[in-house]
């Protein structure tokens, strides 16, 4: 018999809030974000030994400025040089994967789960979840939301306040809510500042 984990796991719907290994998980990784947020900015290899043991994979050199929250942590992969910045949400029934040289500004948030339109459904606890996936170089700004199934191309600039909900290309700047493209980066980019 399938269990919900494998579902979830599978992009199938599955039973979120009362299969019982589900809710267990959860609970474990927010005792560690609690840990996490809870210890002290001085204590640096504390805090990263705690994201180590939440996540399912990290790359080398790595910063999370916290609070931090996520509902299971070893869905979430981050590459080589990562950094985000205070209030970080991760909803990972799905994977969530990061490139490297990823920078993510405050109050951003990556959103794997989806519900059921359908009332009696979506009342029984039930849900989906799809990928997120985030490429090398990428740049978040403050308060950036990204919806289910959505990729991000390498070199993107997403700007501040966007909701993407599409998948952006790579080496483009996206704003808005819903996001879009503006412009592609070009090499005059790289003599400008801000």
């Amino acid at each position: 018999m399938t269990t919900e984990k494998e579902k979830m796991l599978t992009g199938k719907i599955y039973d979120a809030n009362y299969d019982p290994e589900l809710v267990a998980a959860r609970a474990d990784a927010k005792e560690l974000c609690f840990d996490f947020n809870n210890a002290r900015p001085k204590e640096i290899s504390k805090r990263q030994d705690i994201i180590r043991q939440l996540l399912g994979k990290i790359g080398k050199q790595f910063e999370i400025a916290g609070p931090f929250f996520c509902d299971y942590g070893f869905n979430i992969e981050i590459g080589d040089h990562f950094y985000a910045n205070h209030n970080l949400v991760i909803l990972d029934g799905a994977k969530v994967i990061f490139g490297d040289n990823v920078f993510i500004a405050p109050d951003c948030g990556f959103y794997t789960a989806g519900h059921p339109l359908d009332v009696d459904r979506r009342n029984k606890g039930l849900e989906h979840a799809k990928p997120i996936t985030v490429g090398n170089n990428v740049w978040f700004g403050g308060g950036v939301k990204v919806m289910p199934g959505v990729t991000i191309g390498d070199g993107a600039v997403i700007g501040g306040g966007s909701v993407v909900t599409k998948d952006i290309p790579a080496n483009m700047v996206a704003v808005g809510n819903p996001c879009k493209v503006i412009r592609e980066i070009t090499e005059a980019d790289a003599h400008r500042d801000g």
